[in-house]
């Protein structure tokens, strides 16, 4: 039986968090590490250089290389506090809040060892998948604030947001924790990695402030190409983000990126379709910020739903992503700067209801166990726990990340000087400029 993100909240609380092999009986399965290997591959070009591109196409000139740096900080630091105890936190231990030090440094992680989240292959590149998670969460977080924020405020933020907010809701969720003994059903990350994204982004860009002459200056980007470019990577790495999260090949992999796929399609058709009745025309950032939300929105329910629910959870995407990024931001005047709250936030919230909605029993049902279903199928509890879940890791991650960020003010200060912020940040912040 392999073990996907589905079953978690089904596992028991005392199943074997690492199992070592019997002598000449590997438990380890070729095809499965062959996979998940790819899968790892894919979620990390999502964050390097997928996300740091998207991000980077835009922002002002003057500030590109600043944005793209953040991506890589994040990849760097996230990847080496991960594997010293982050990954033992979320996966390790059978606590109801957290997990435990038992794998500090990959302790005890050998050759054999296998996870009792993913039976069939090694624990170290179970580890290493949920690595790349971990990274494009907090990298996803630094585009709320771009243009202001200083490097090392965001840095030490990473290292802070990591262990407050992250590690806890991905033990929460996806390691035994009480919300998976709630029932609550996350595929791929609506909530772990989406609503806390979009939150902290949000919380973030709330506390550092608005932009120097923001509405009142031309903020257009530099260069959409490299949006567009970035937007190709993370679609494609997205596959290996729903689709790896069946932990292992087969059918429910497949399953989960055609509806990922579909989800892309409809959103950014409904996002610009939109946007061409509402401003006359329809923009090449309207077609991917739509893309991005349909892929964002149905994270949670992709590896649950039928192809076509993926289609209909993209449009509802489109549609209510559209609105938070333009119609209601305006009116609540926030300033976050890519829409990661609009986009990432409200979709992970969205995609997490819409998973209690359209989950389809036949789809999760392994090894003569019953699959979950949703209130299409007659089961309205299970949106119920849905929206708990949802107020739990958002309230959640409100608290941890306005301390985070409260800690990192006192210590380094969150904005750059003015003179620096007009100067641009490239220049300001690293010594660099894109074309000198």
């Amino acid at each position: 039986m392999k073990f996907s993100r589905a079953s978690l909240g089904l596992a028991a609380s005392s199943c074997l968090f690492a199992a070592p092999a019997l002598a000449g009986q590997s438990p380890i399965d070729p095809a499965d590490t062959a996979f998940m290997t790819f899968a790892t591959a894919l979620v990390l070009l999502m964050t390097m250089p997928g996300l740091a591109l998207f991000y980077a196409g835009m922002v002002r000139k003057k500030n590109i290389l600043a944005t793209m740096a953040q991506s890589l900080g994040a990849t760097a630091i996230v990847s080496l506090l991960w594997l010293a105890l982050g990954y033992s936190l979320a996966f390790r231990g059978a606590g109801p809040l957290i997990g435990d030090a038992s794998a500090a440094l990959l302790r005890g992680i050998g050759l054999d060892t296998v996870s009792g989240w993913a039976k069939t292959i090694p624990e170290m590149l179970f580890c290493a998948y949920q690595m790349t998670f971990a990274v494009i969460t907090c990298a996803l977080v630094g585009g709320a604030t771009a243009d202001r924020m200083k490097f090392s405020a965001f840095l030490l933020f990473c290292v802070l947001w990591l262990f407050i907010v992250y590690v806890p809701s991905a033990h929460w969720v996806w390691g035994g924790g009480f919300l998976a003994q709630w029932g609550l059903i996350d595929f791929a990350g609506g909530t772990v990695v989406h609503i806390n994204a979009g939150v902290a982004g949000l919380v973030a860009a709330l506390m550092i402030g608005t932009r120097t002459g923001y509405r009142r200056e031309n903020f257009s980007p530099f260069d959409l190409s490299m949006a567009f470019a970035g937007l190709g990577l993370l679609w494609v790495g997205w596959f290996g983000f729903n689709g790896g999260s069946a932990l292992g090949v087969g059918s429910r992999a497949v399953y989960a990126i055609v509806a990922t796929h579909f989800a892309a399609c409809a959103g950014a058709l409904v996002w610009s379709g939109l946007e061409w009745v509402h401003n006359g025309r329809p923009s090449v950032l309207g077609l991917i910020s739509g893309a991005v939300a349909g892929l964002g929105t149905i994270t949670p329910a992709s590896g649950y739903v039928l192809p076509w629910h993926g289609m209909v959870i993209g449009a509802l995407a489109g549609g209510v992503c559209f609105w938070t990024s333009t119609v209601m931001k305006a009116r609540l005047g926030y300033d976050d700067t890519l829409d990661v709250f609009g986009v990432h936030g409200v979709g992970g919230v969205l995609g997490t209801l819409l998973a209690g909605v359209f989950a389809t029993a036949s789809i999760s049902a392994s090894d003569g166990q019953a699959g979950i279903s949703g209130l299409i199928e007659g089961n309205a509890h299970q949106l119920a726990v849905q929206a708990a879940g949802v107020a739990v890791v958002t309230l959640w991650c409100v608290v941890g990340s306005a301390i985070s960020l409260k800690i990192v003010d006192l210590l380094v200060g969150l904005r750059v000087a003015p003179d620096d912020e007009r100067l641009g940040l490239d220049l300001a912040l690293h010594g660099e400029a894109l074309h000198p």
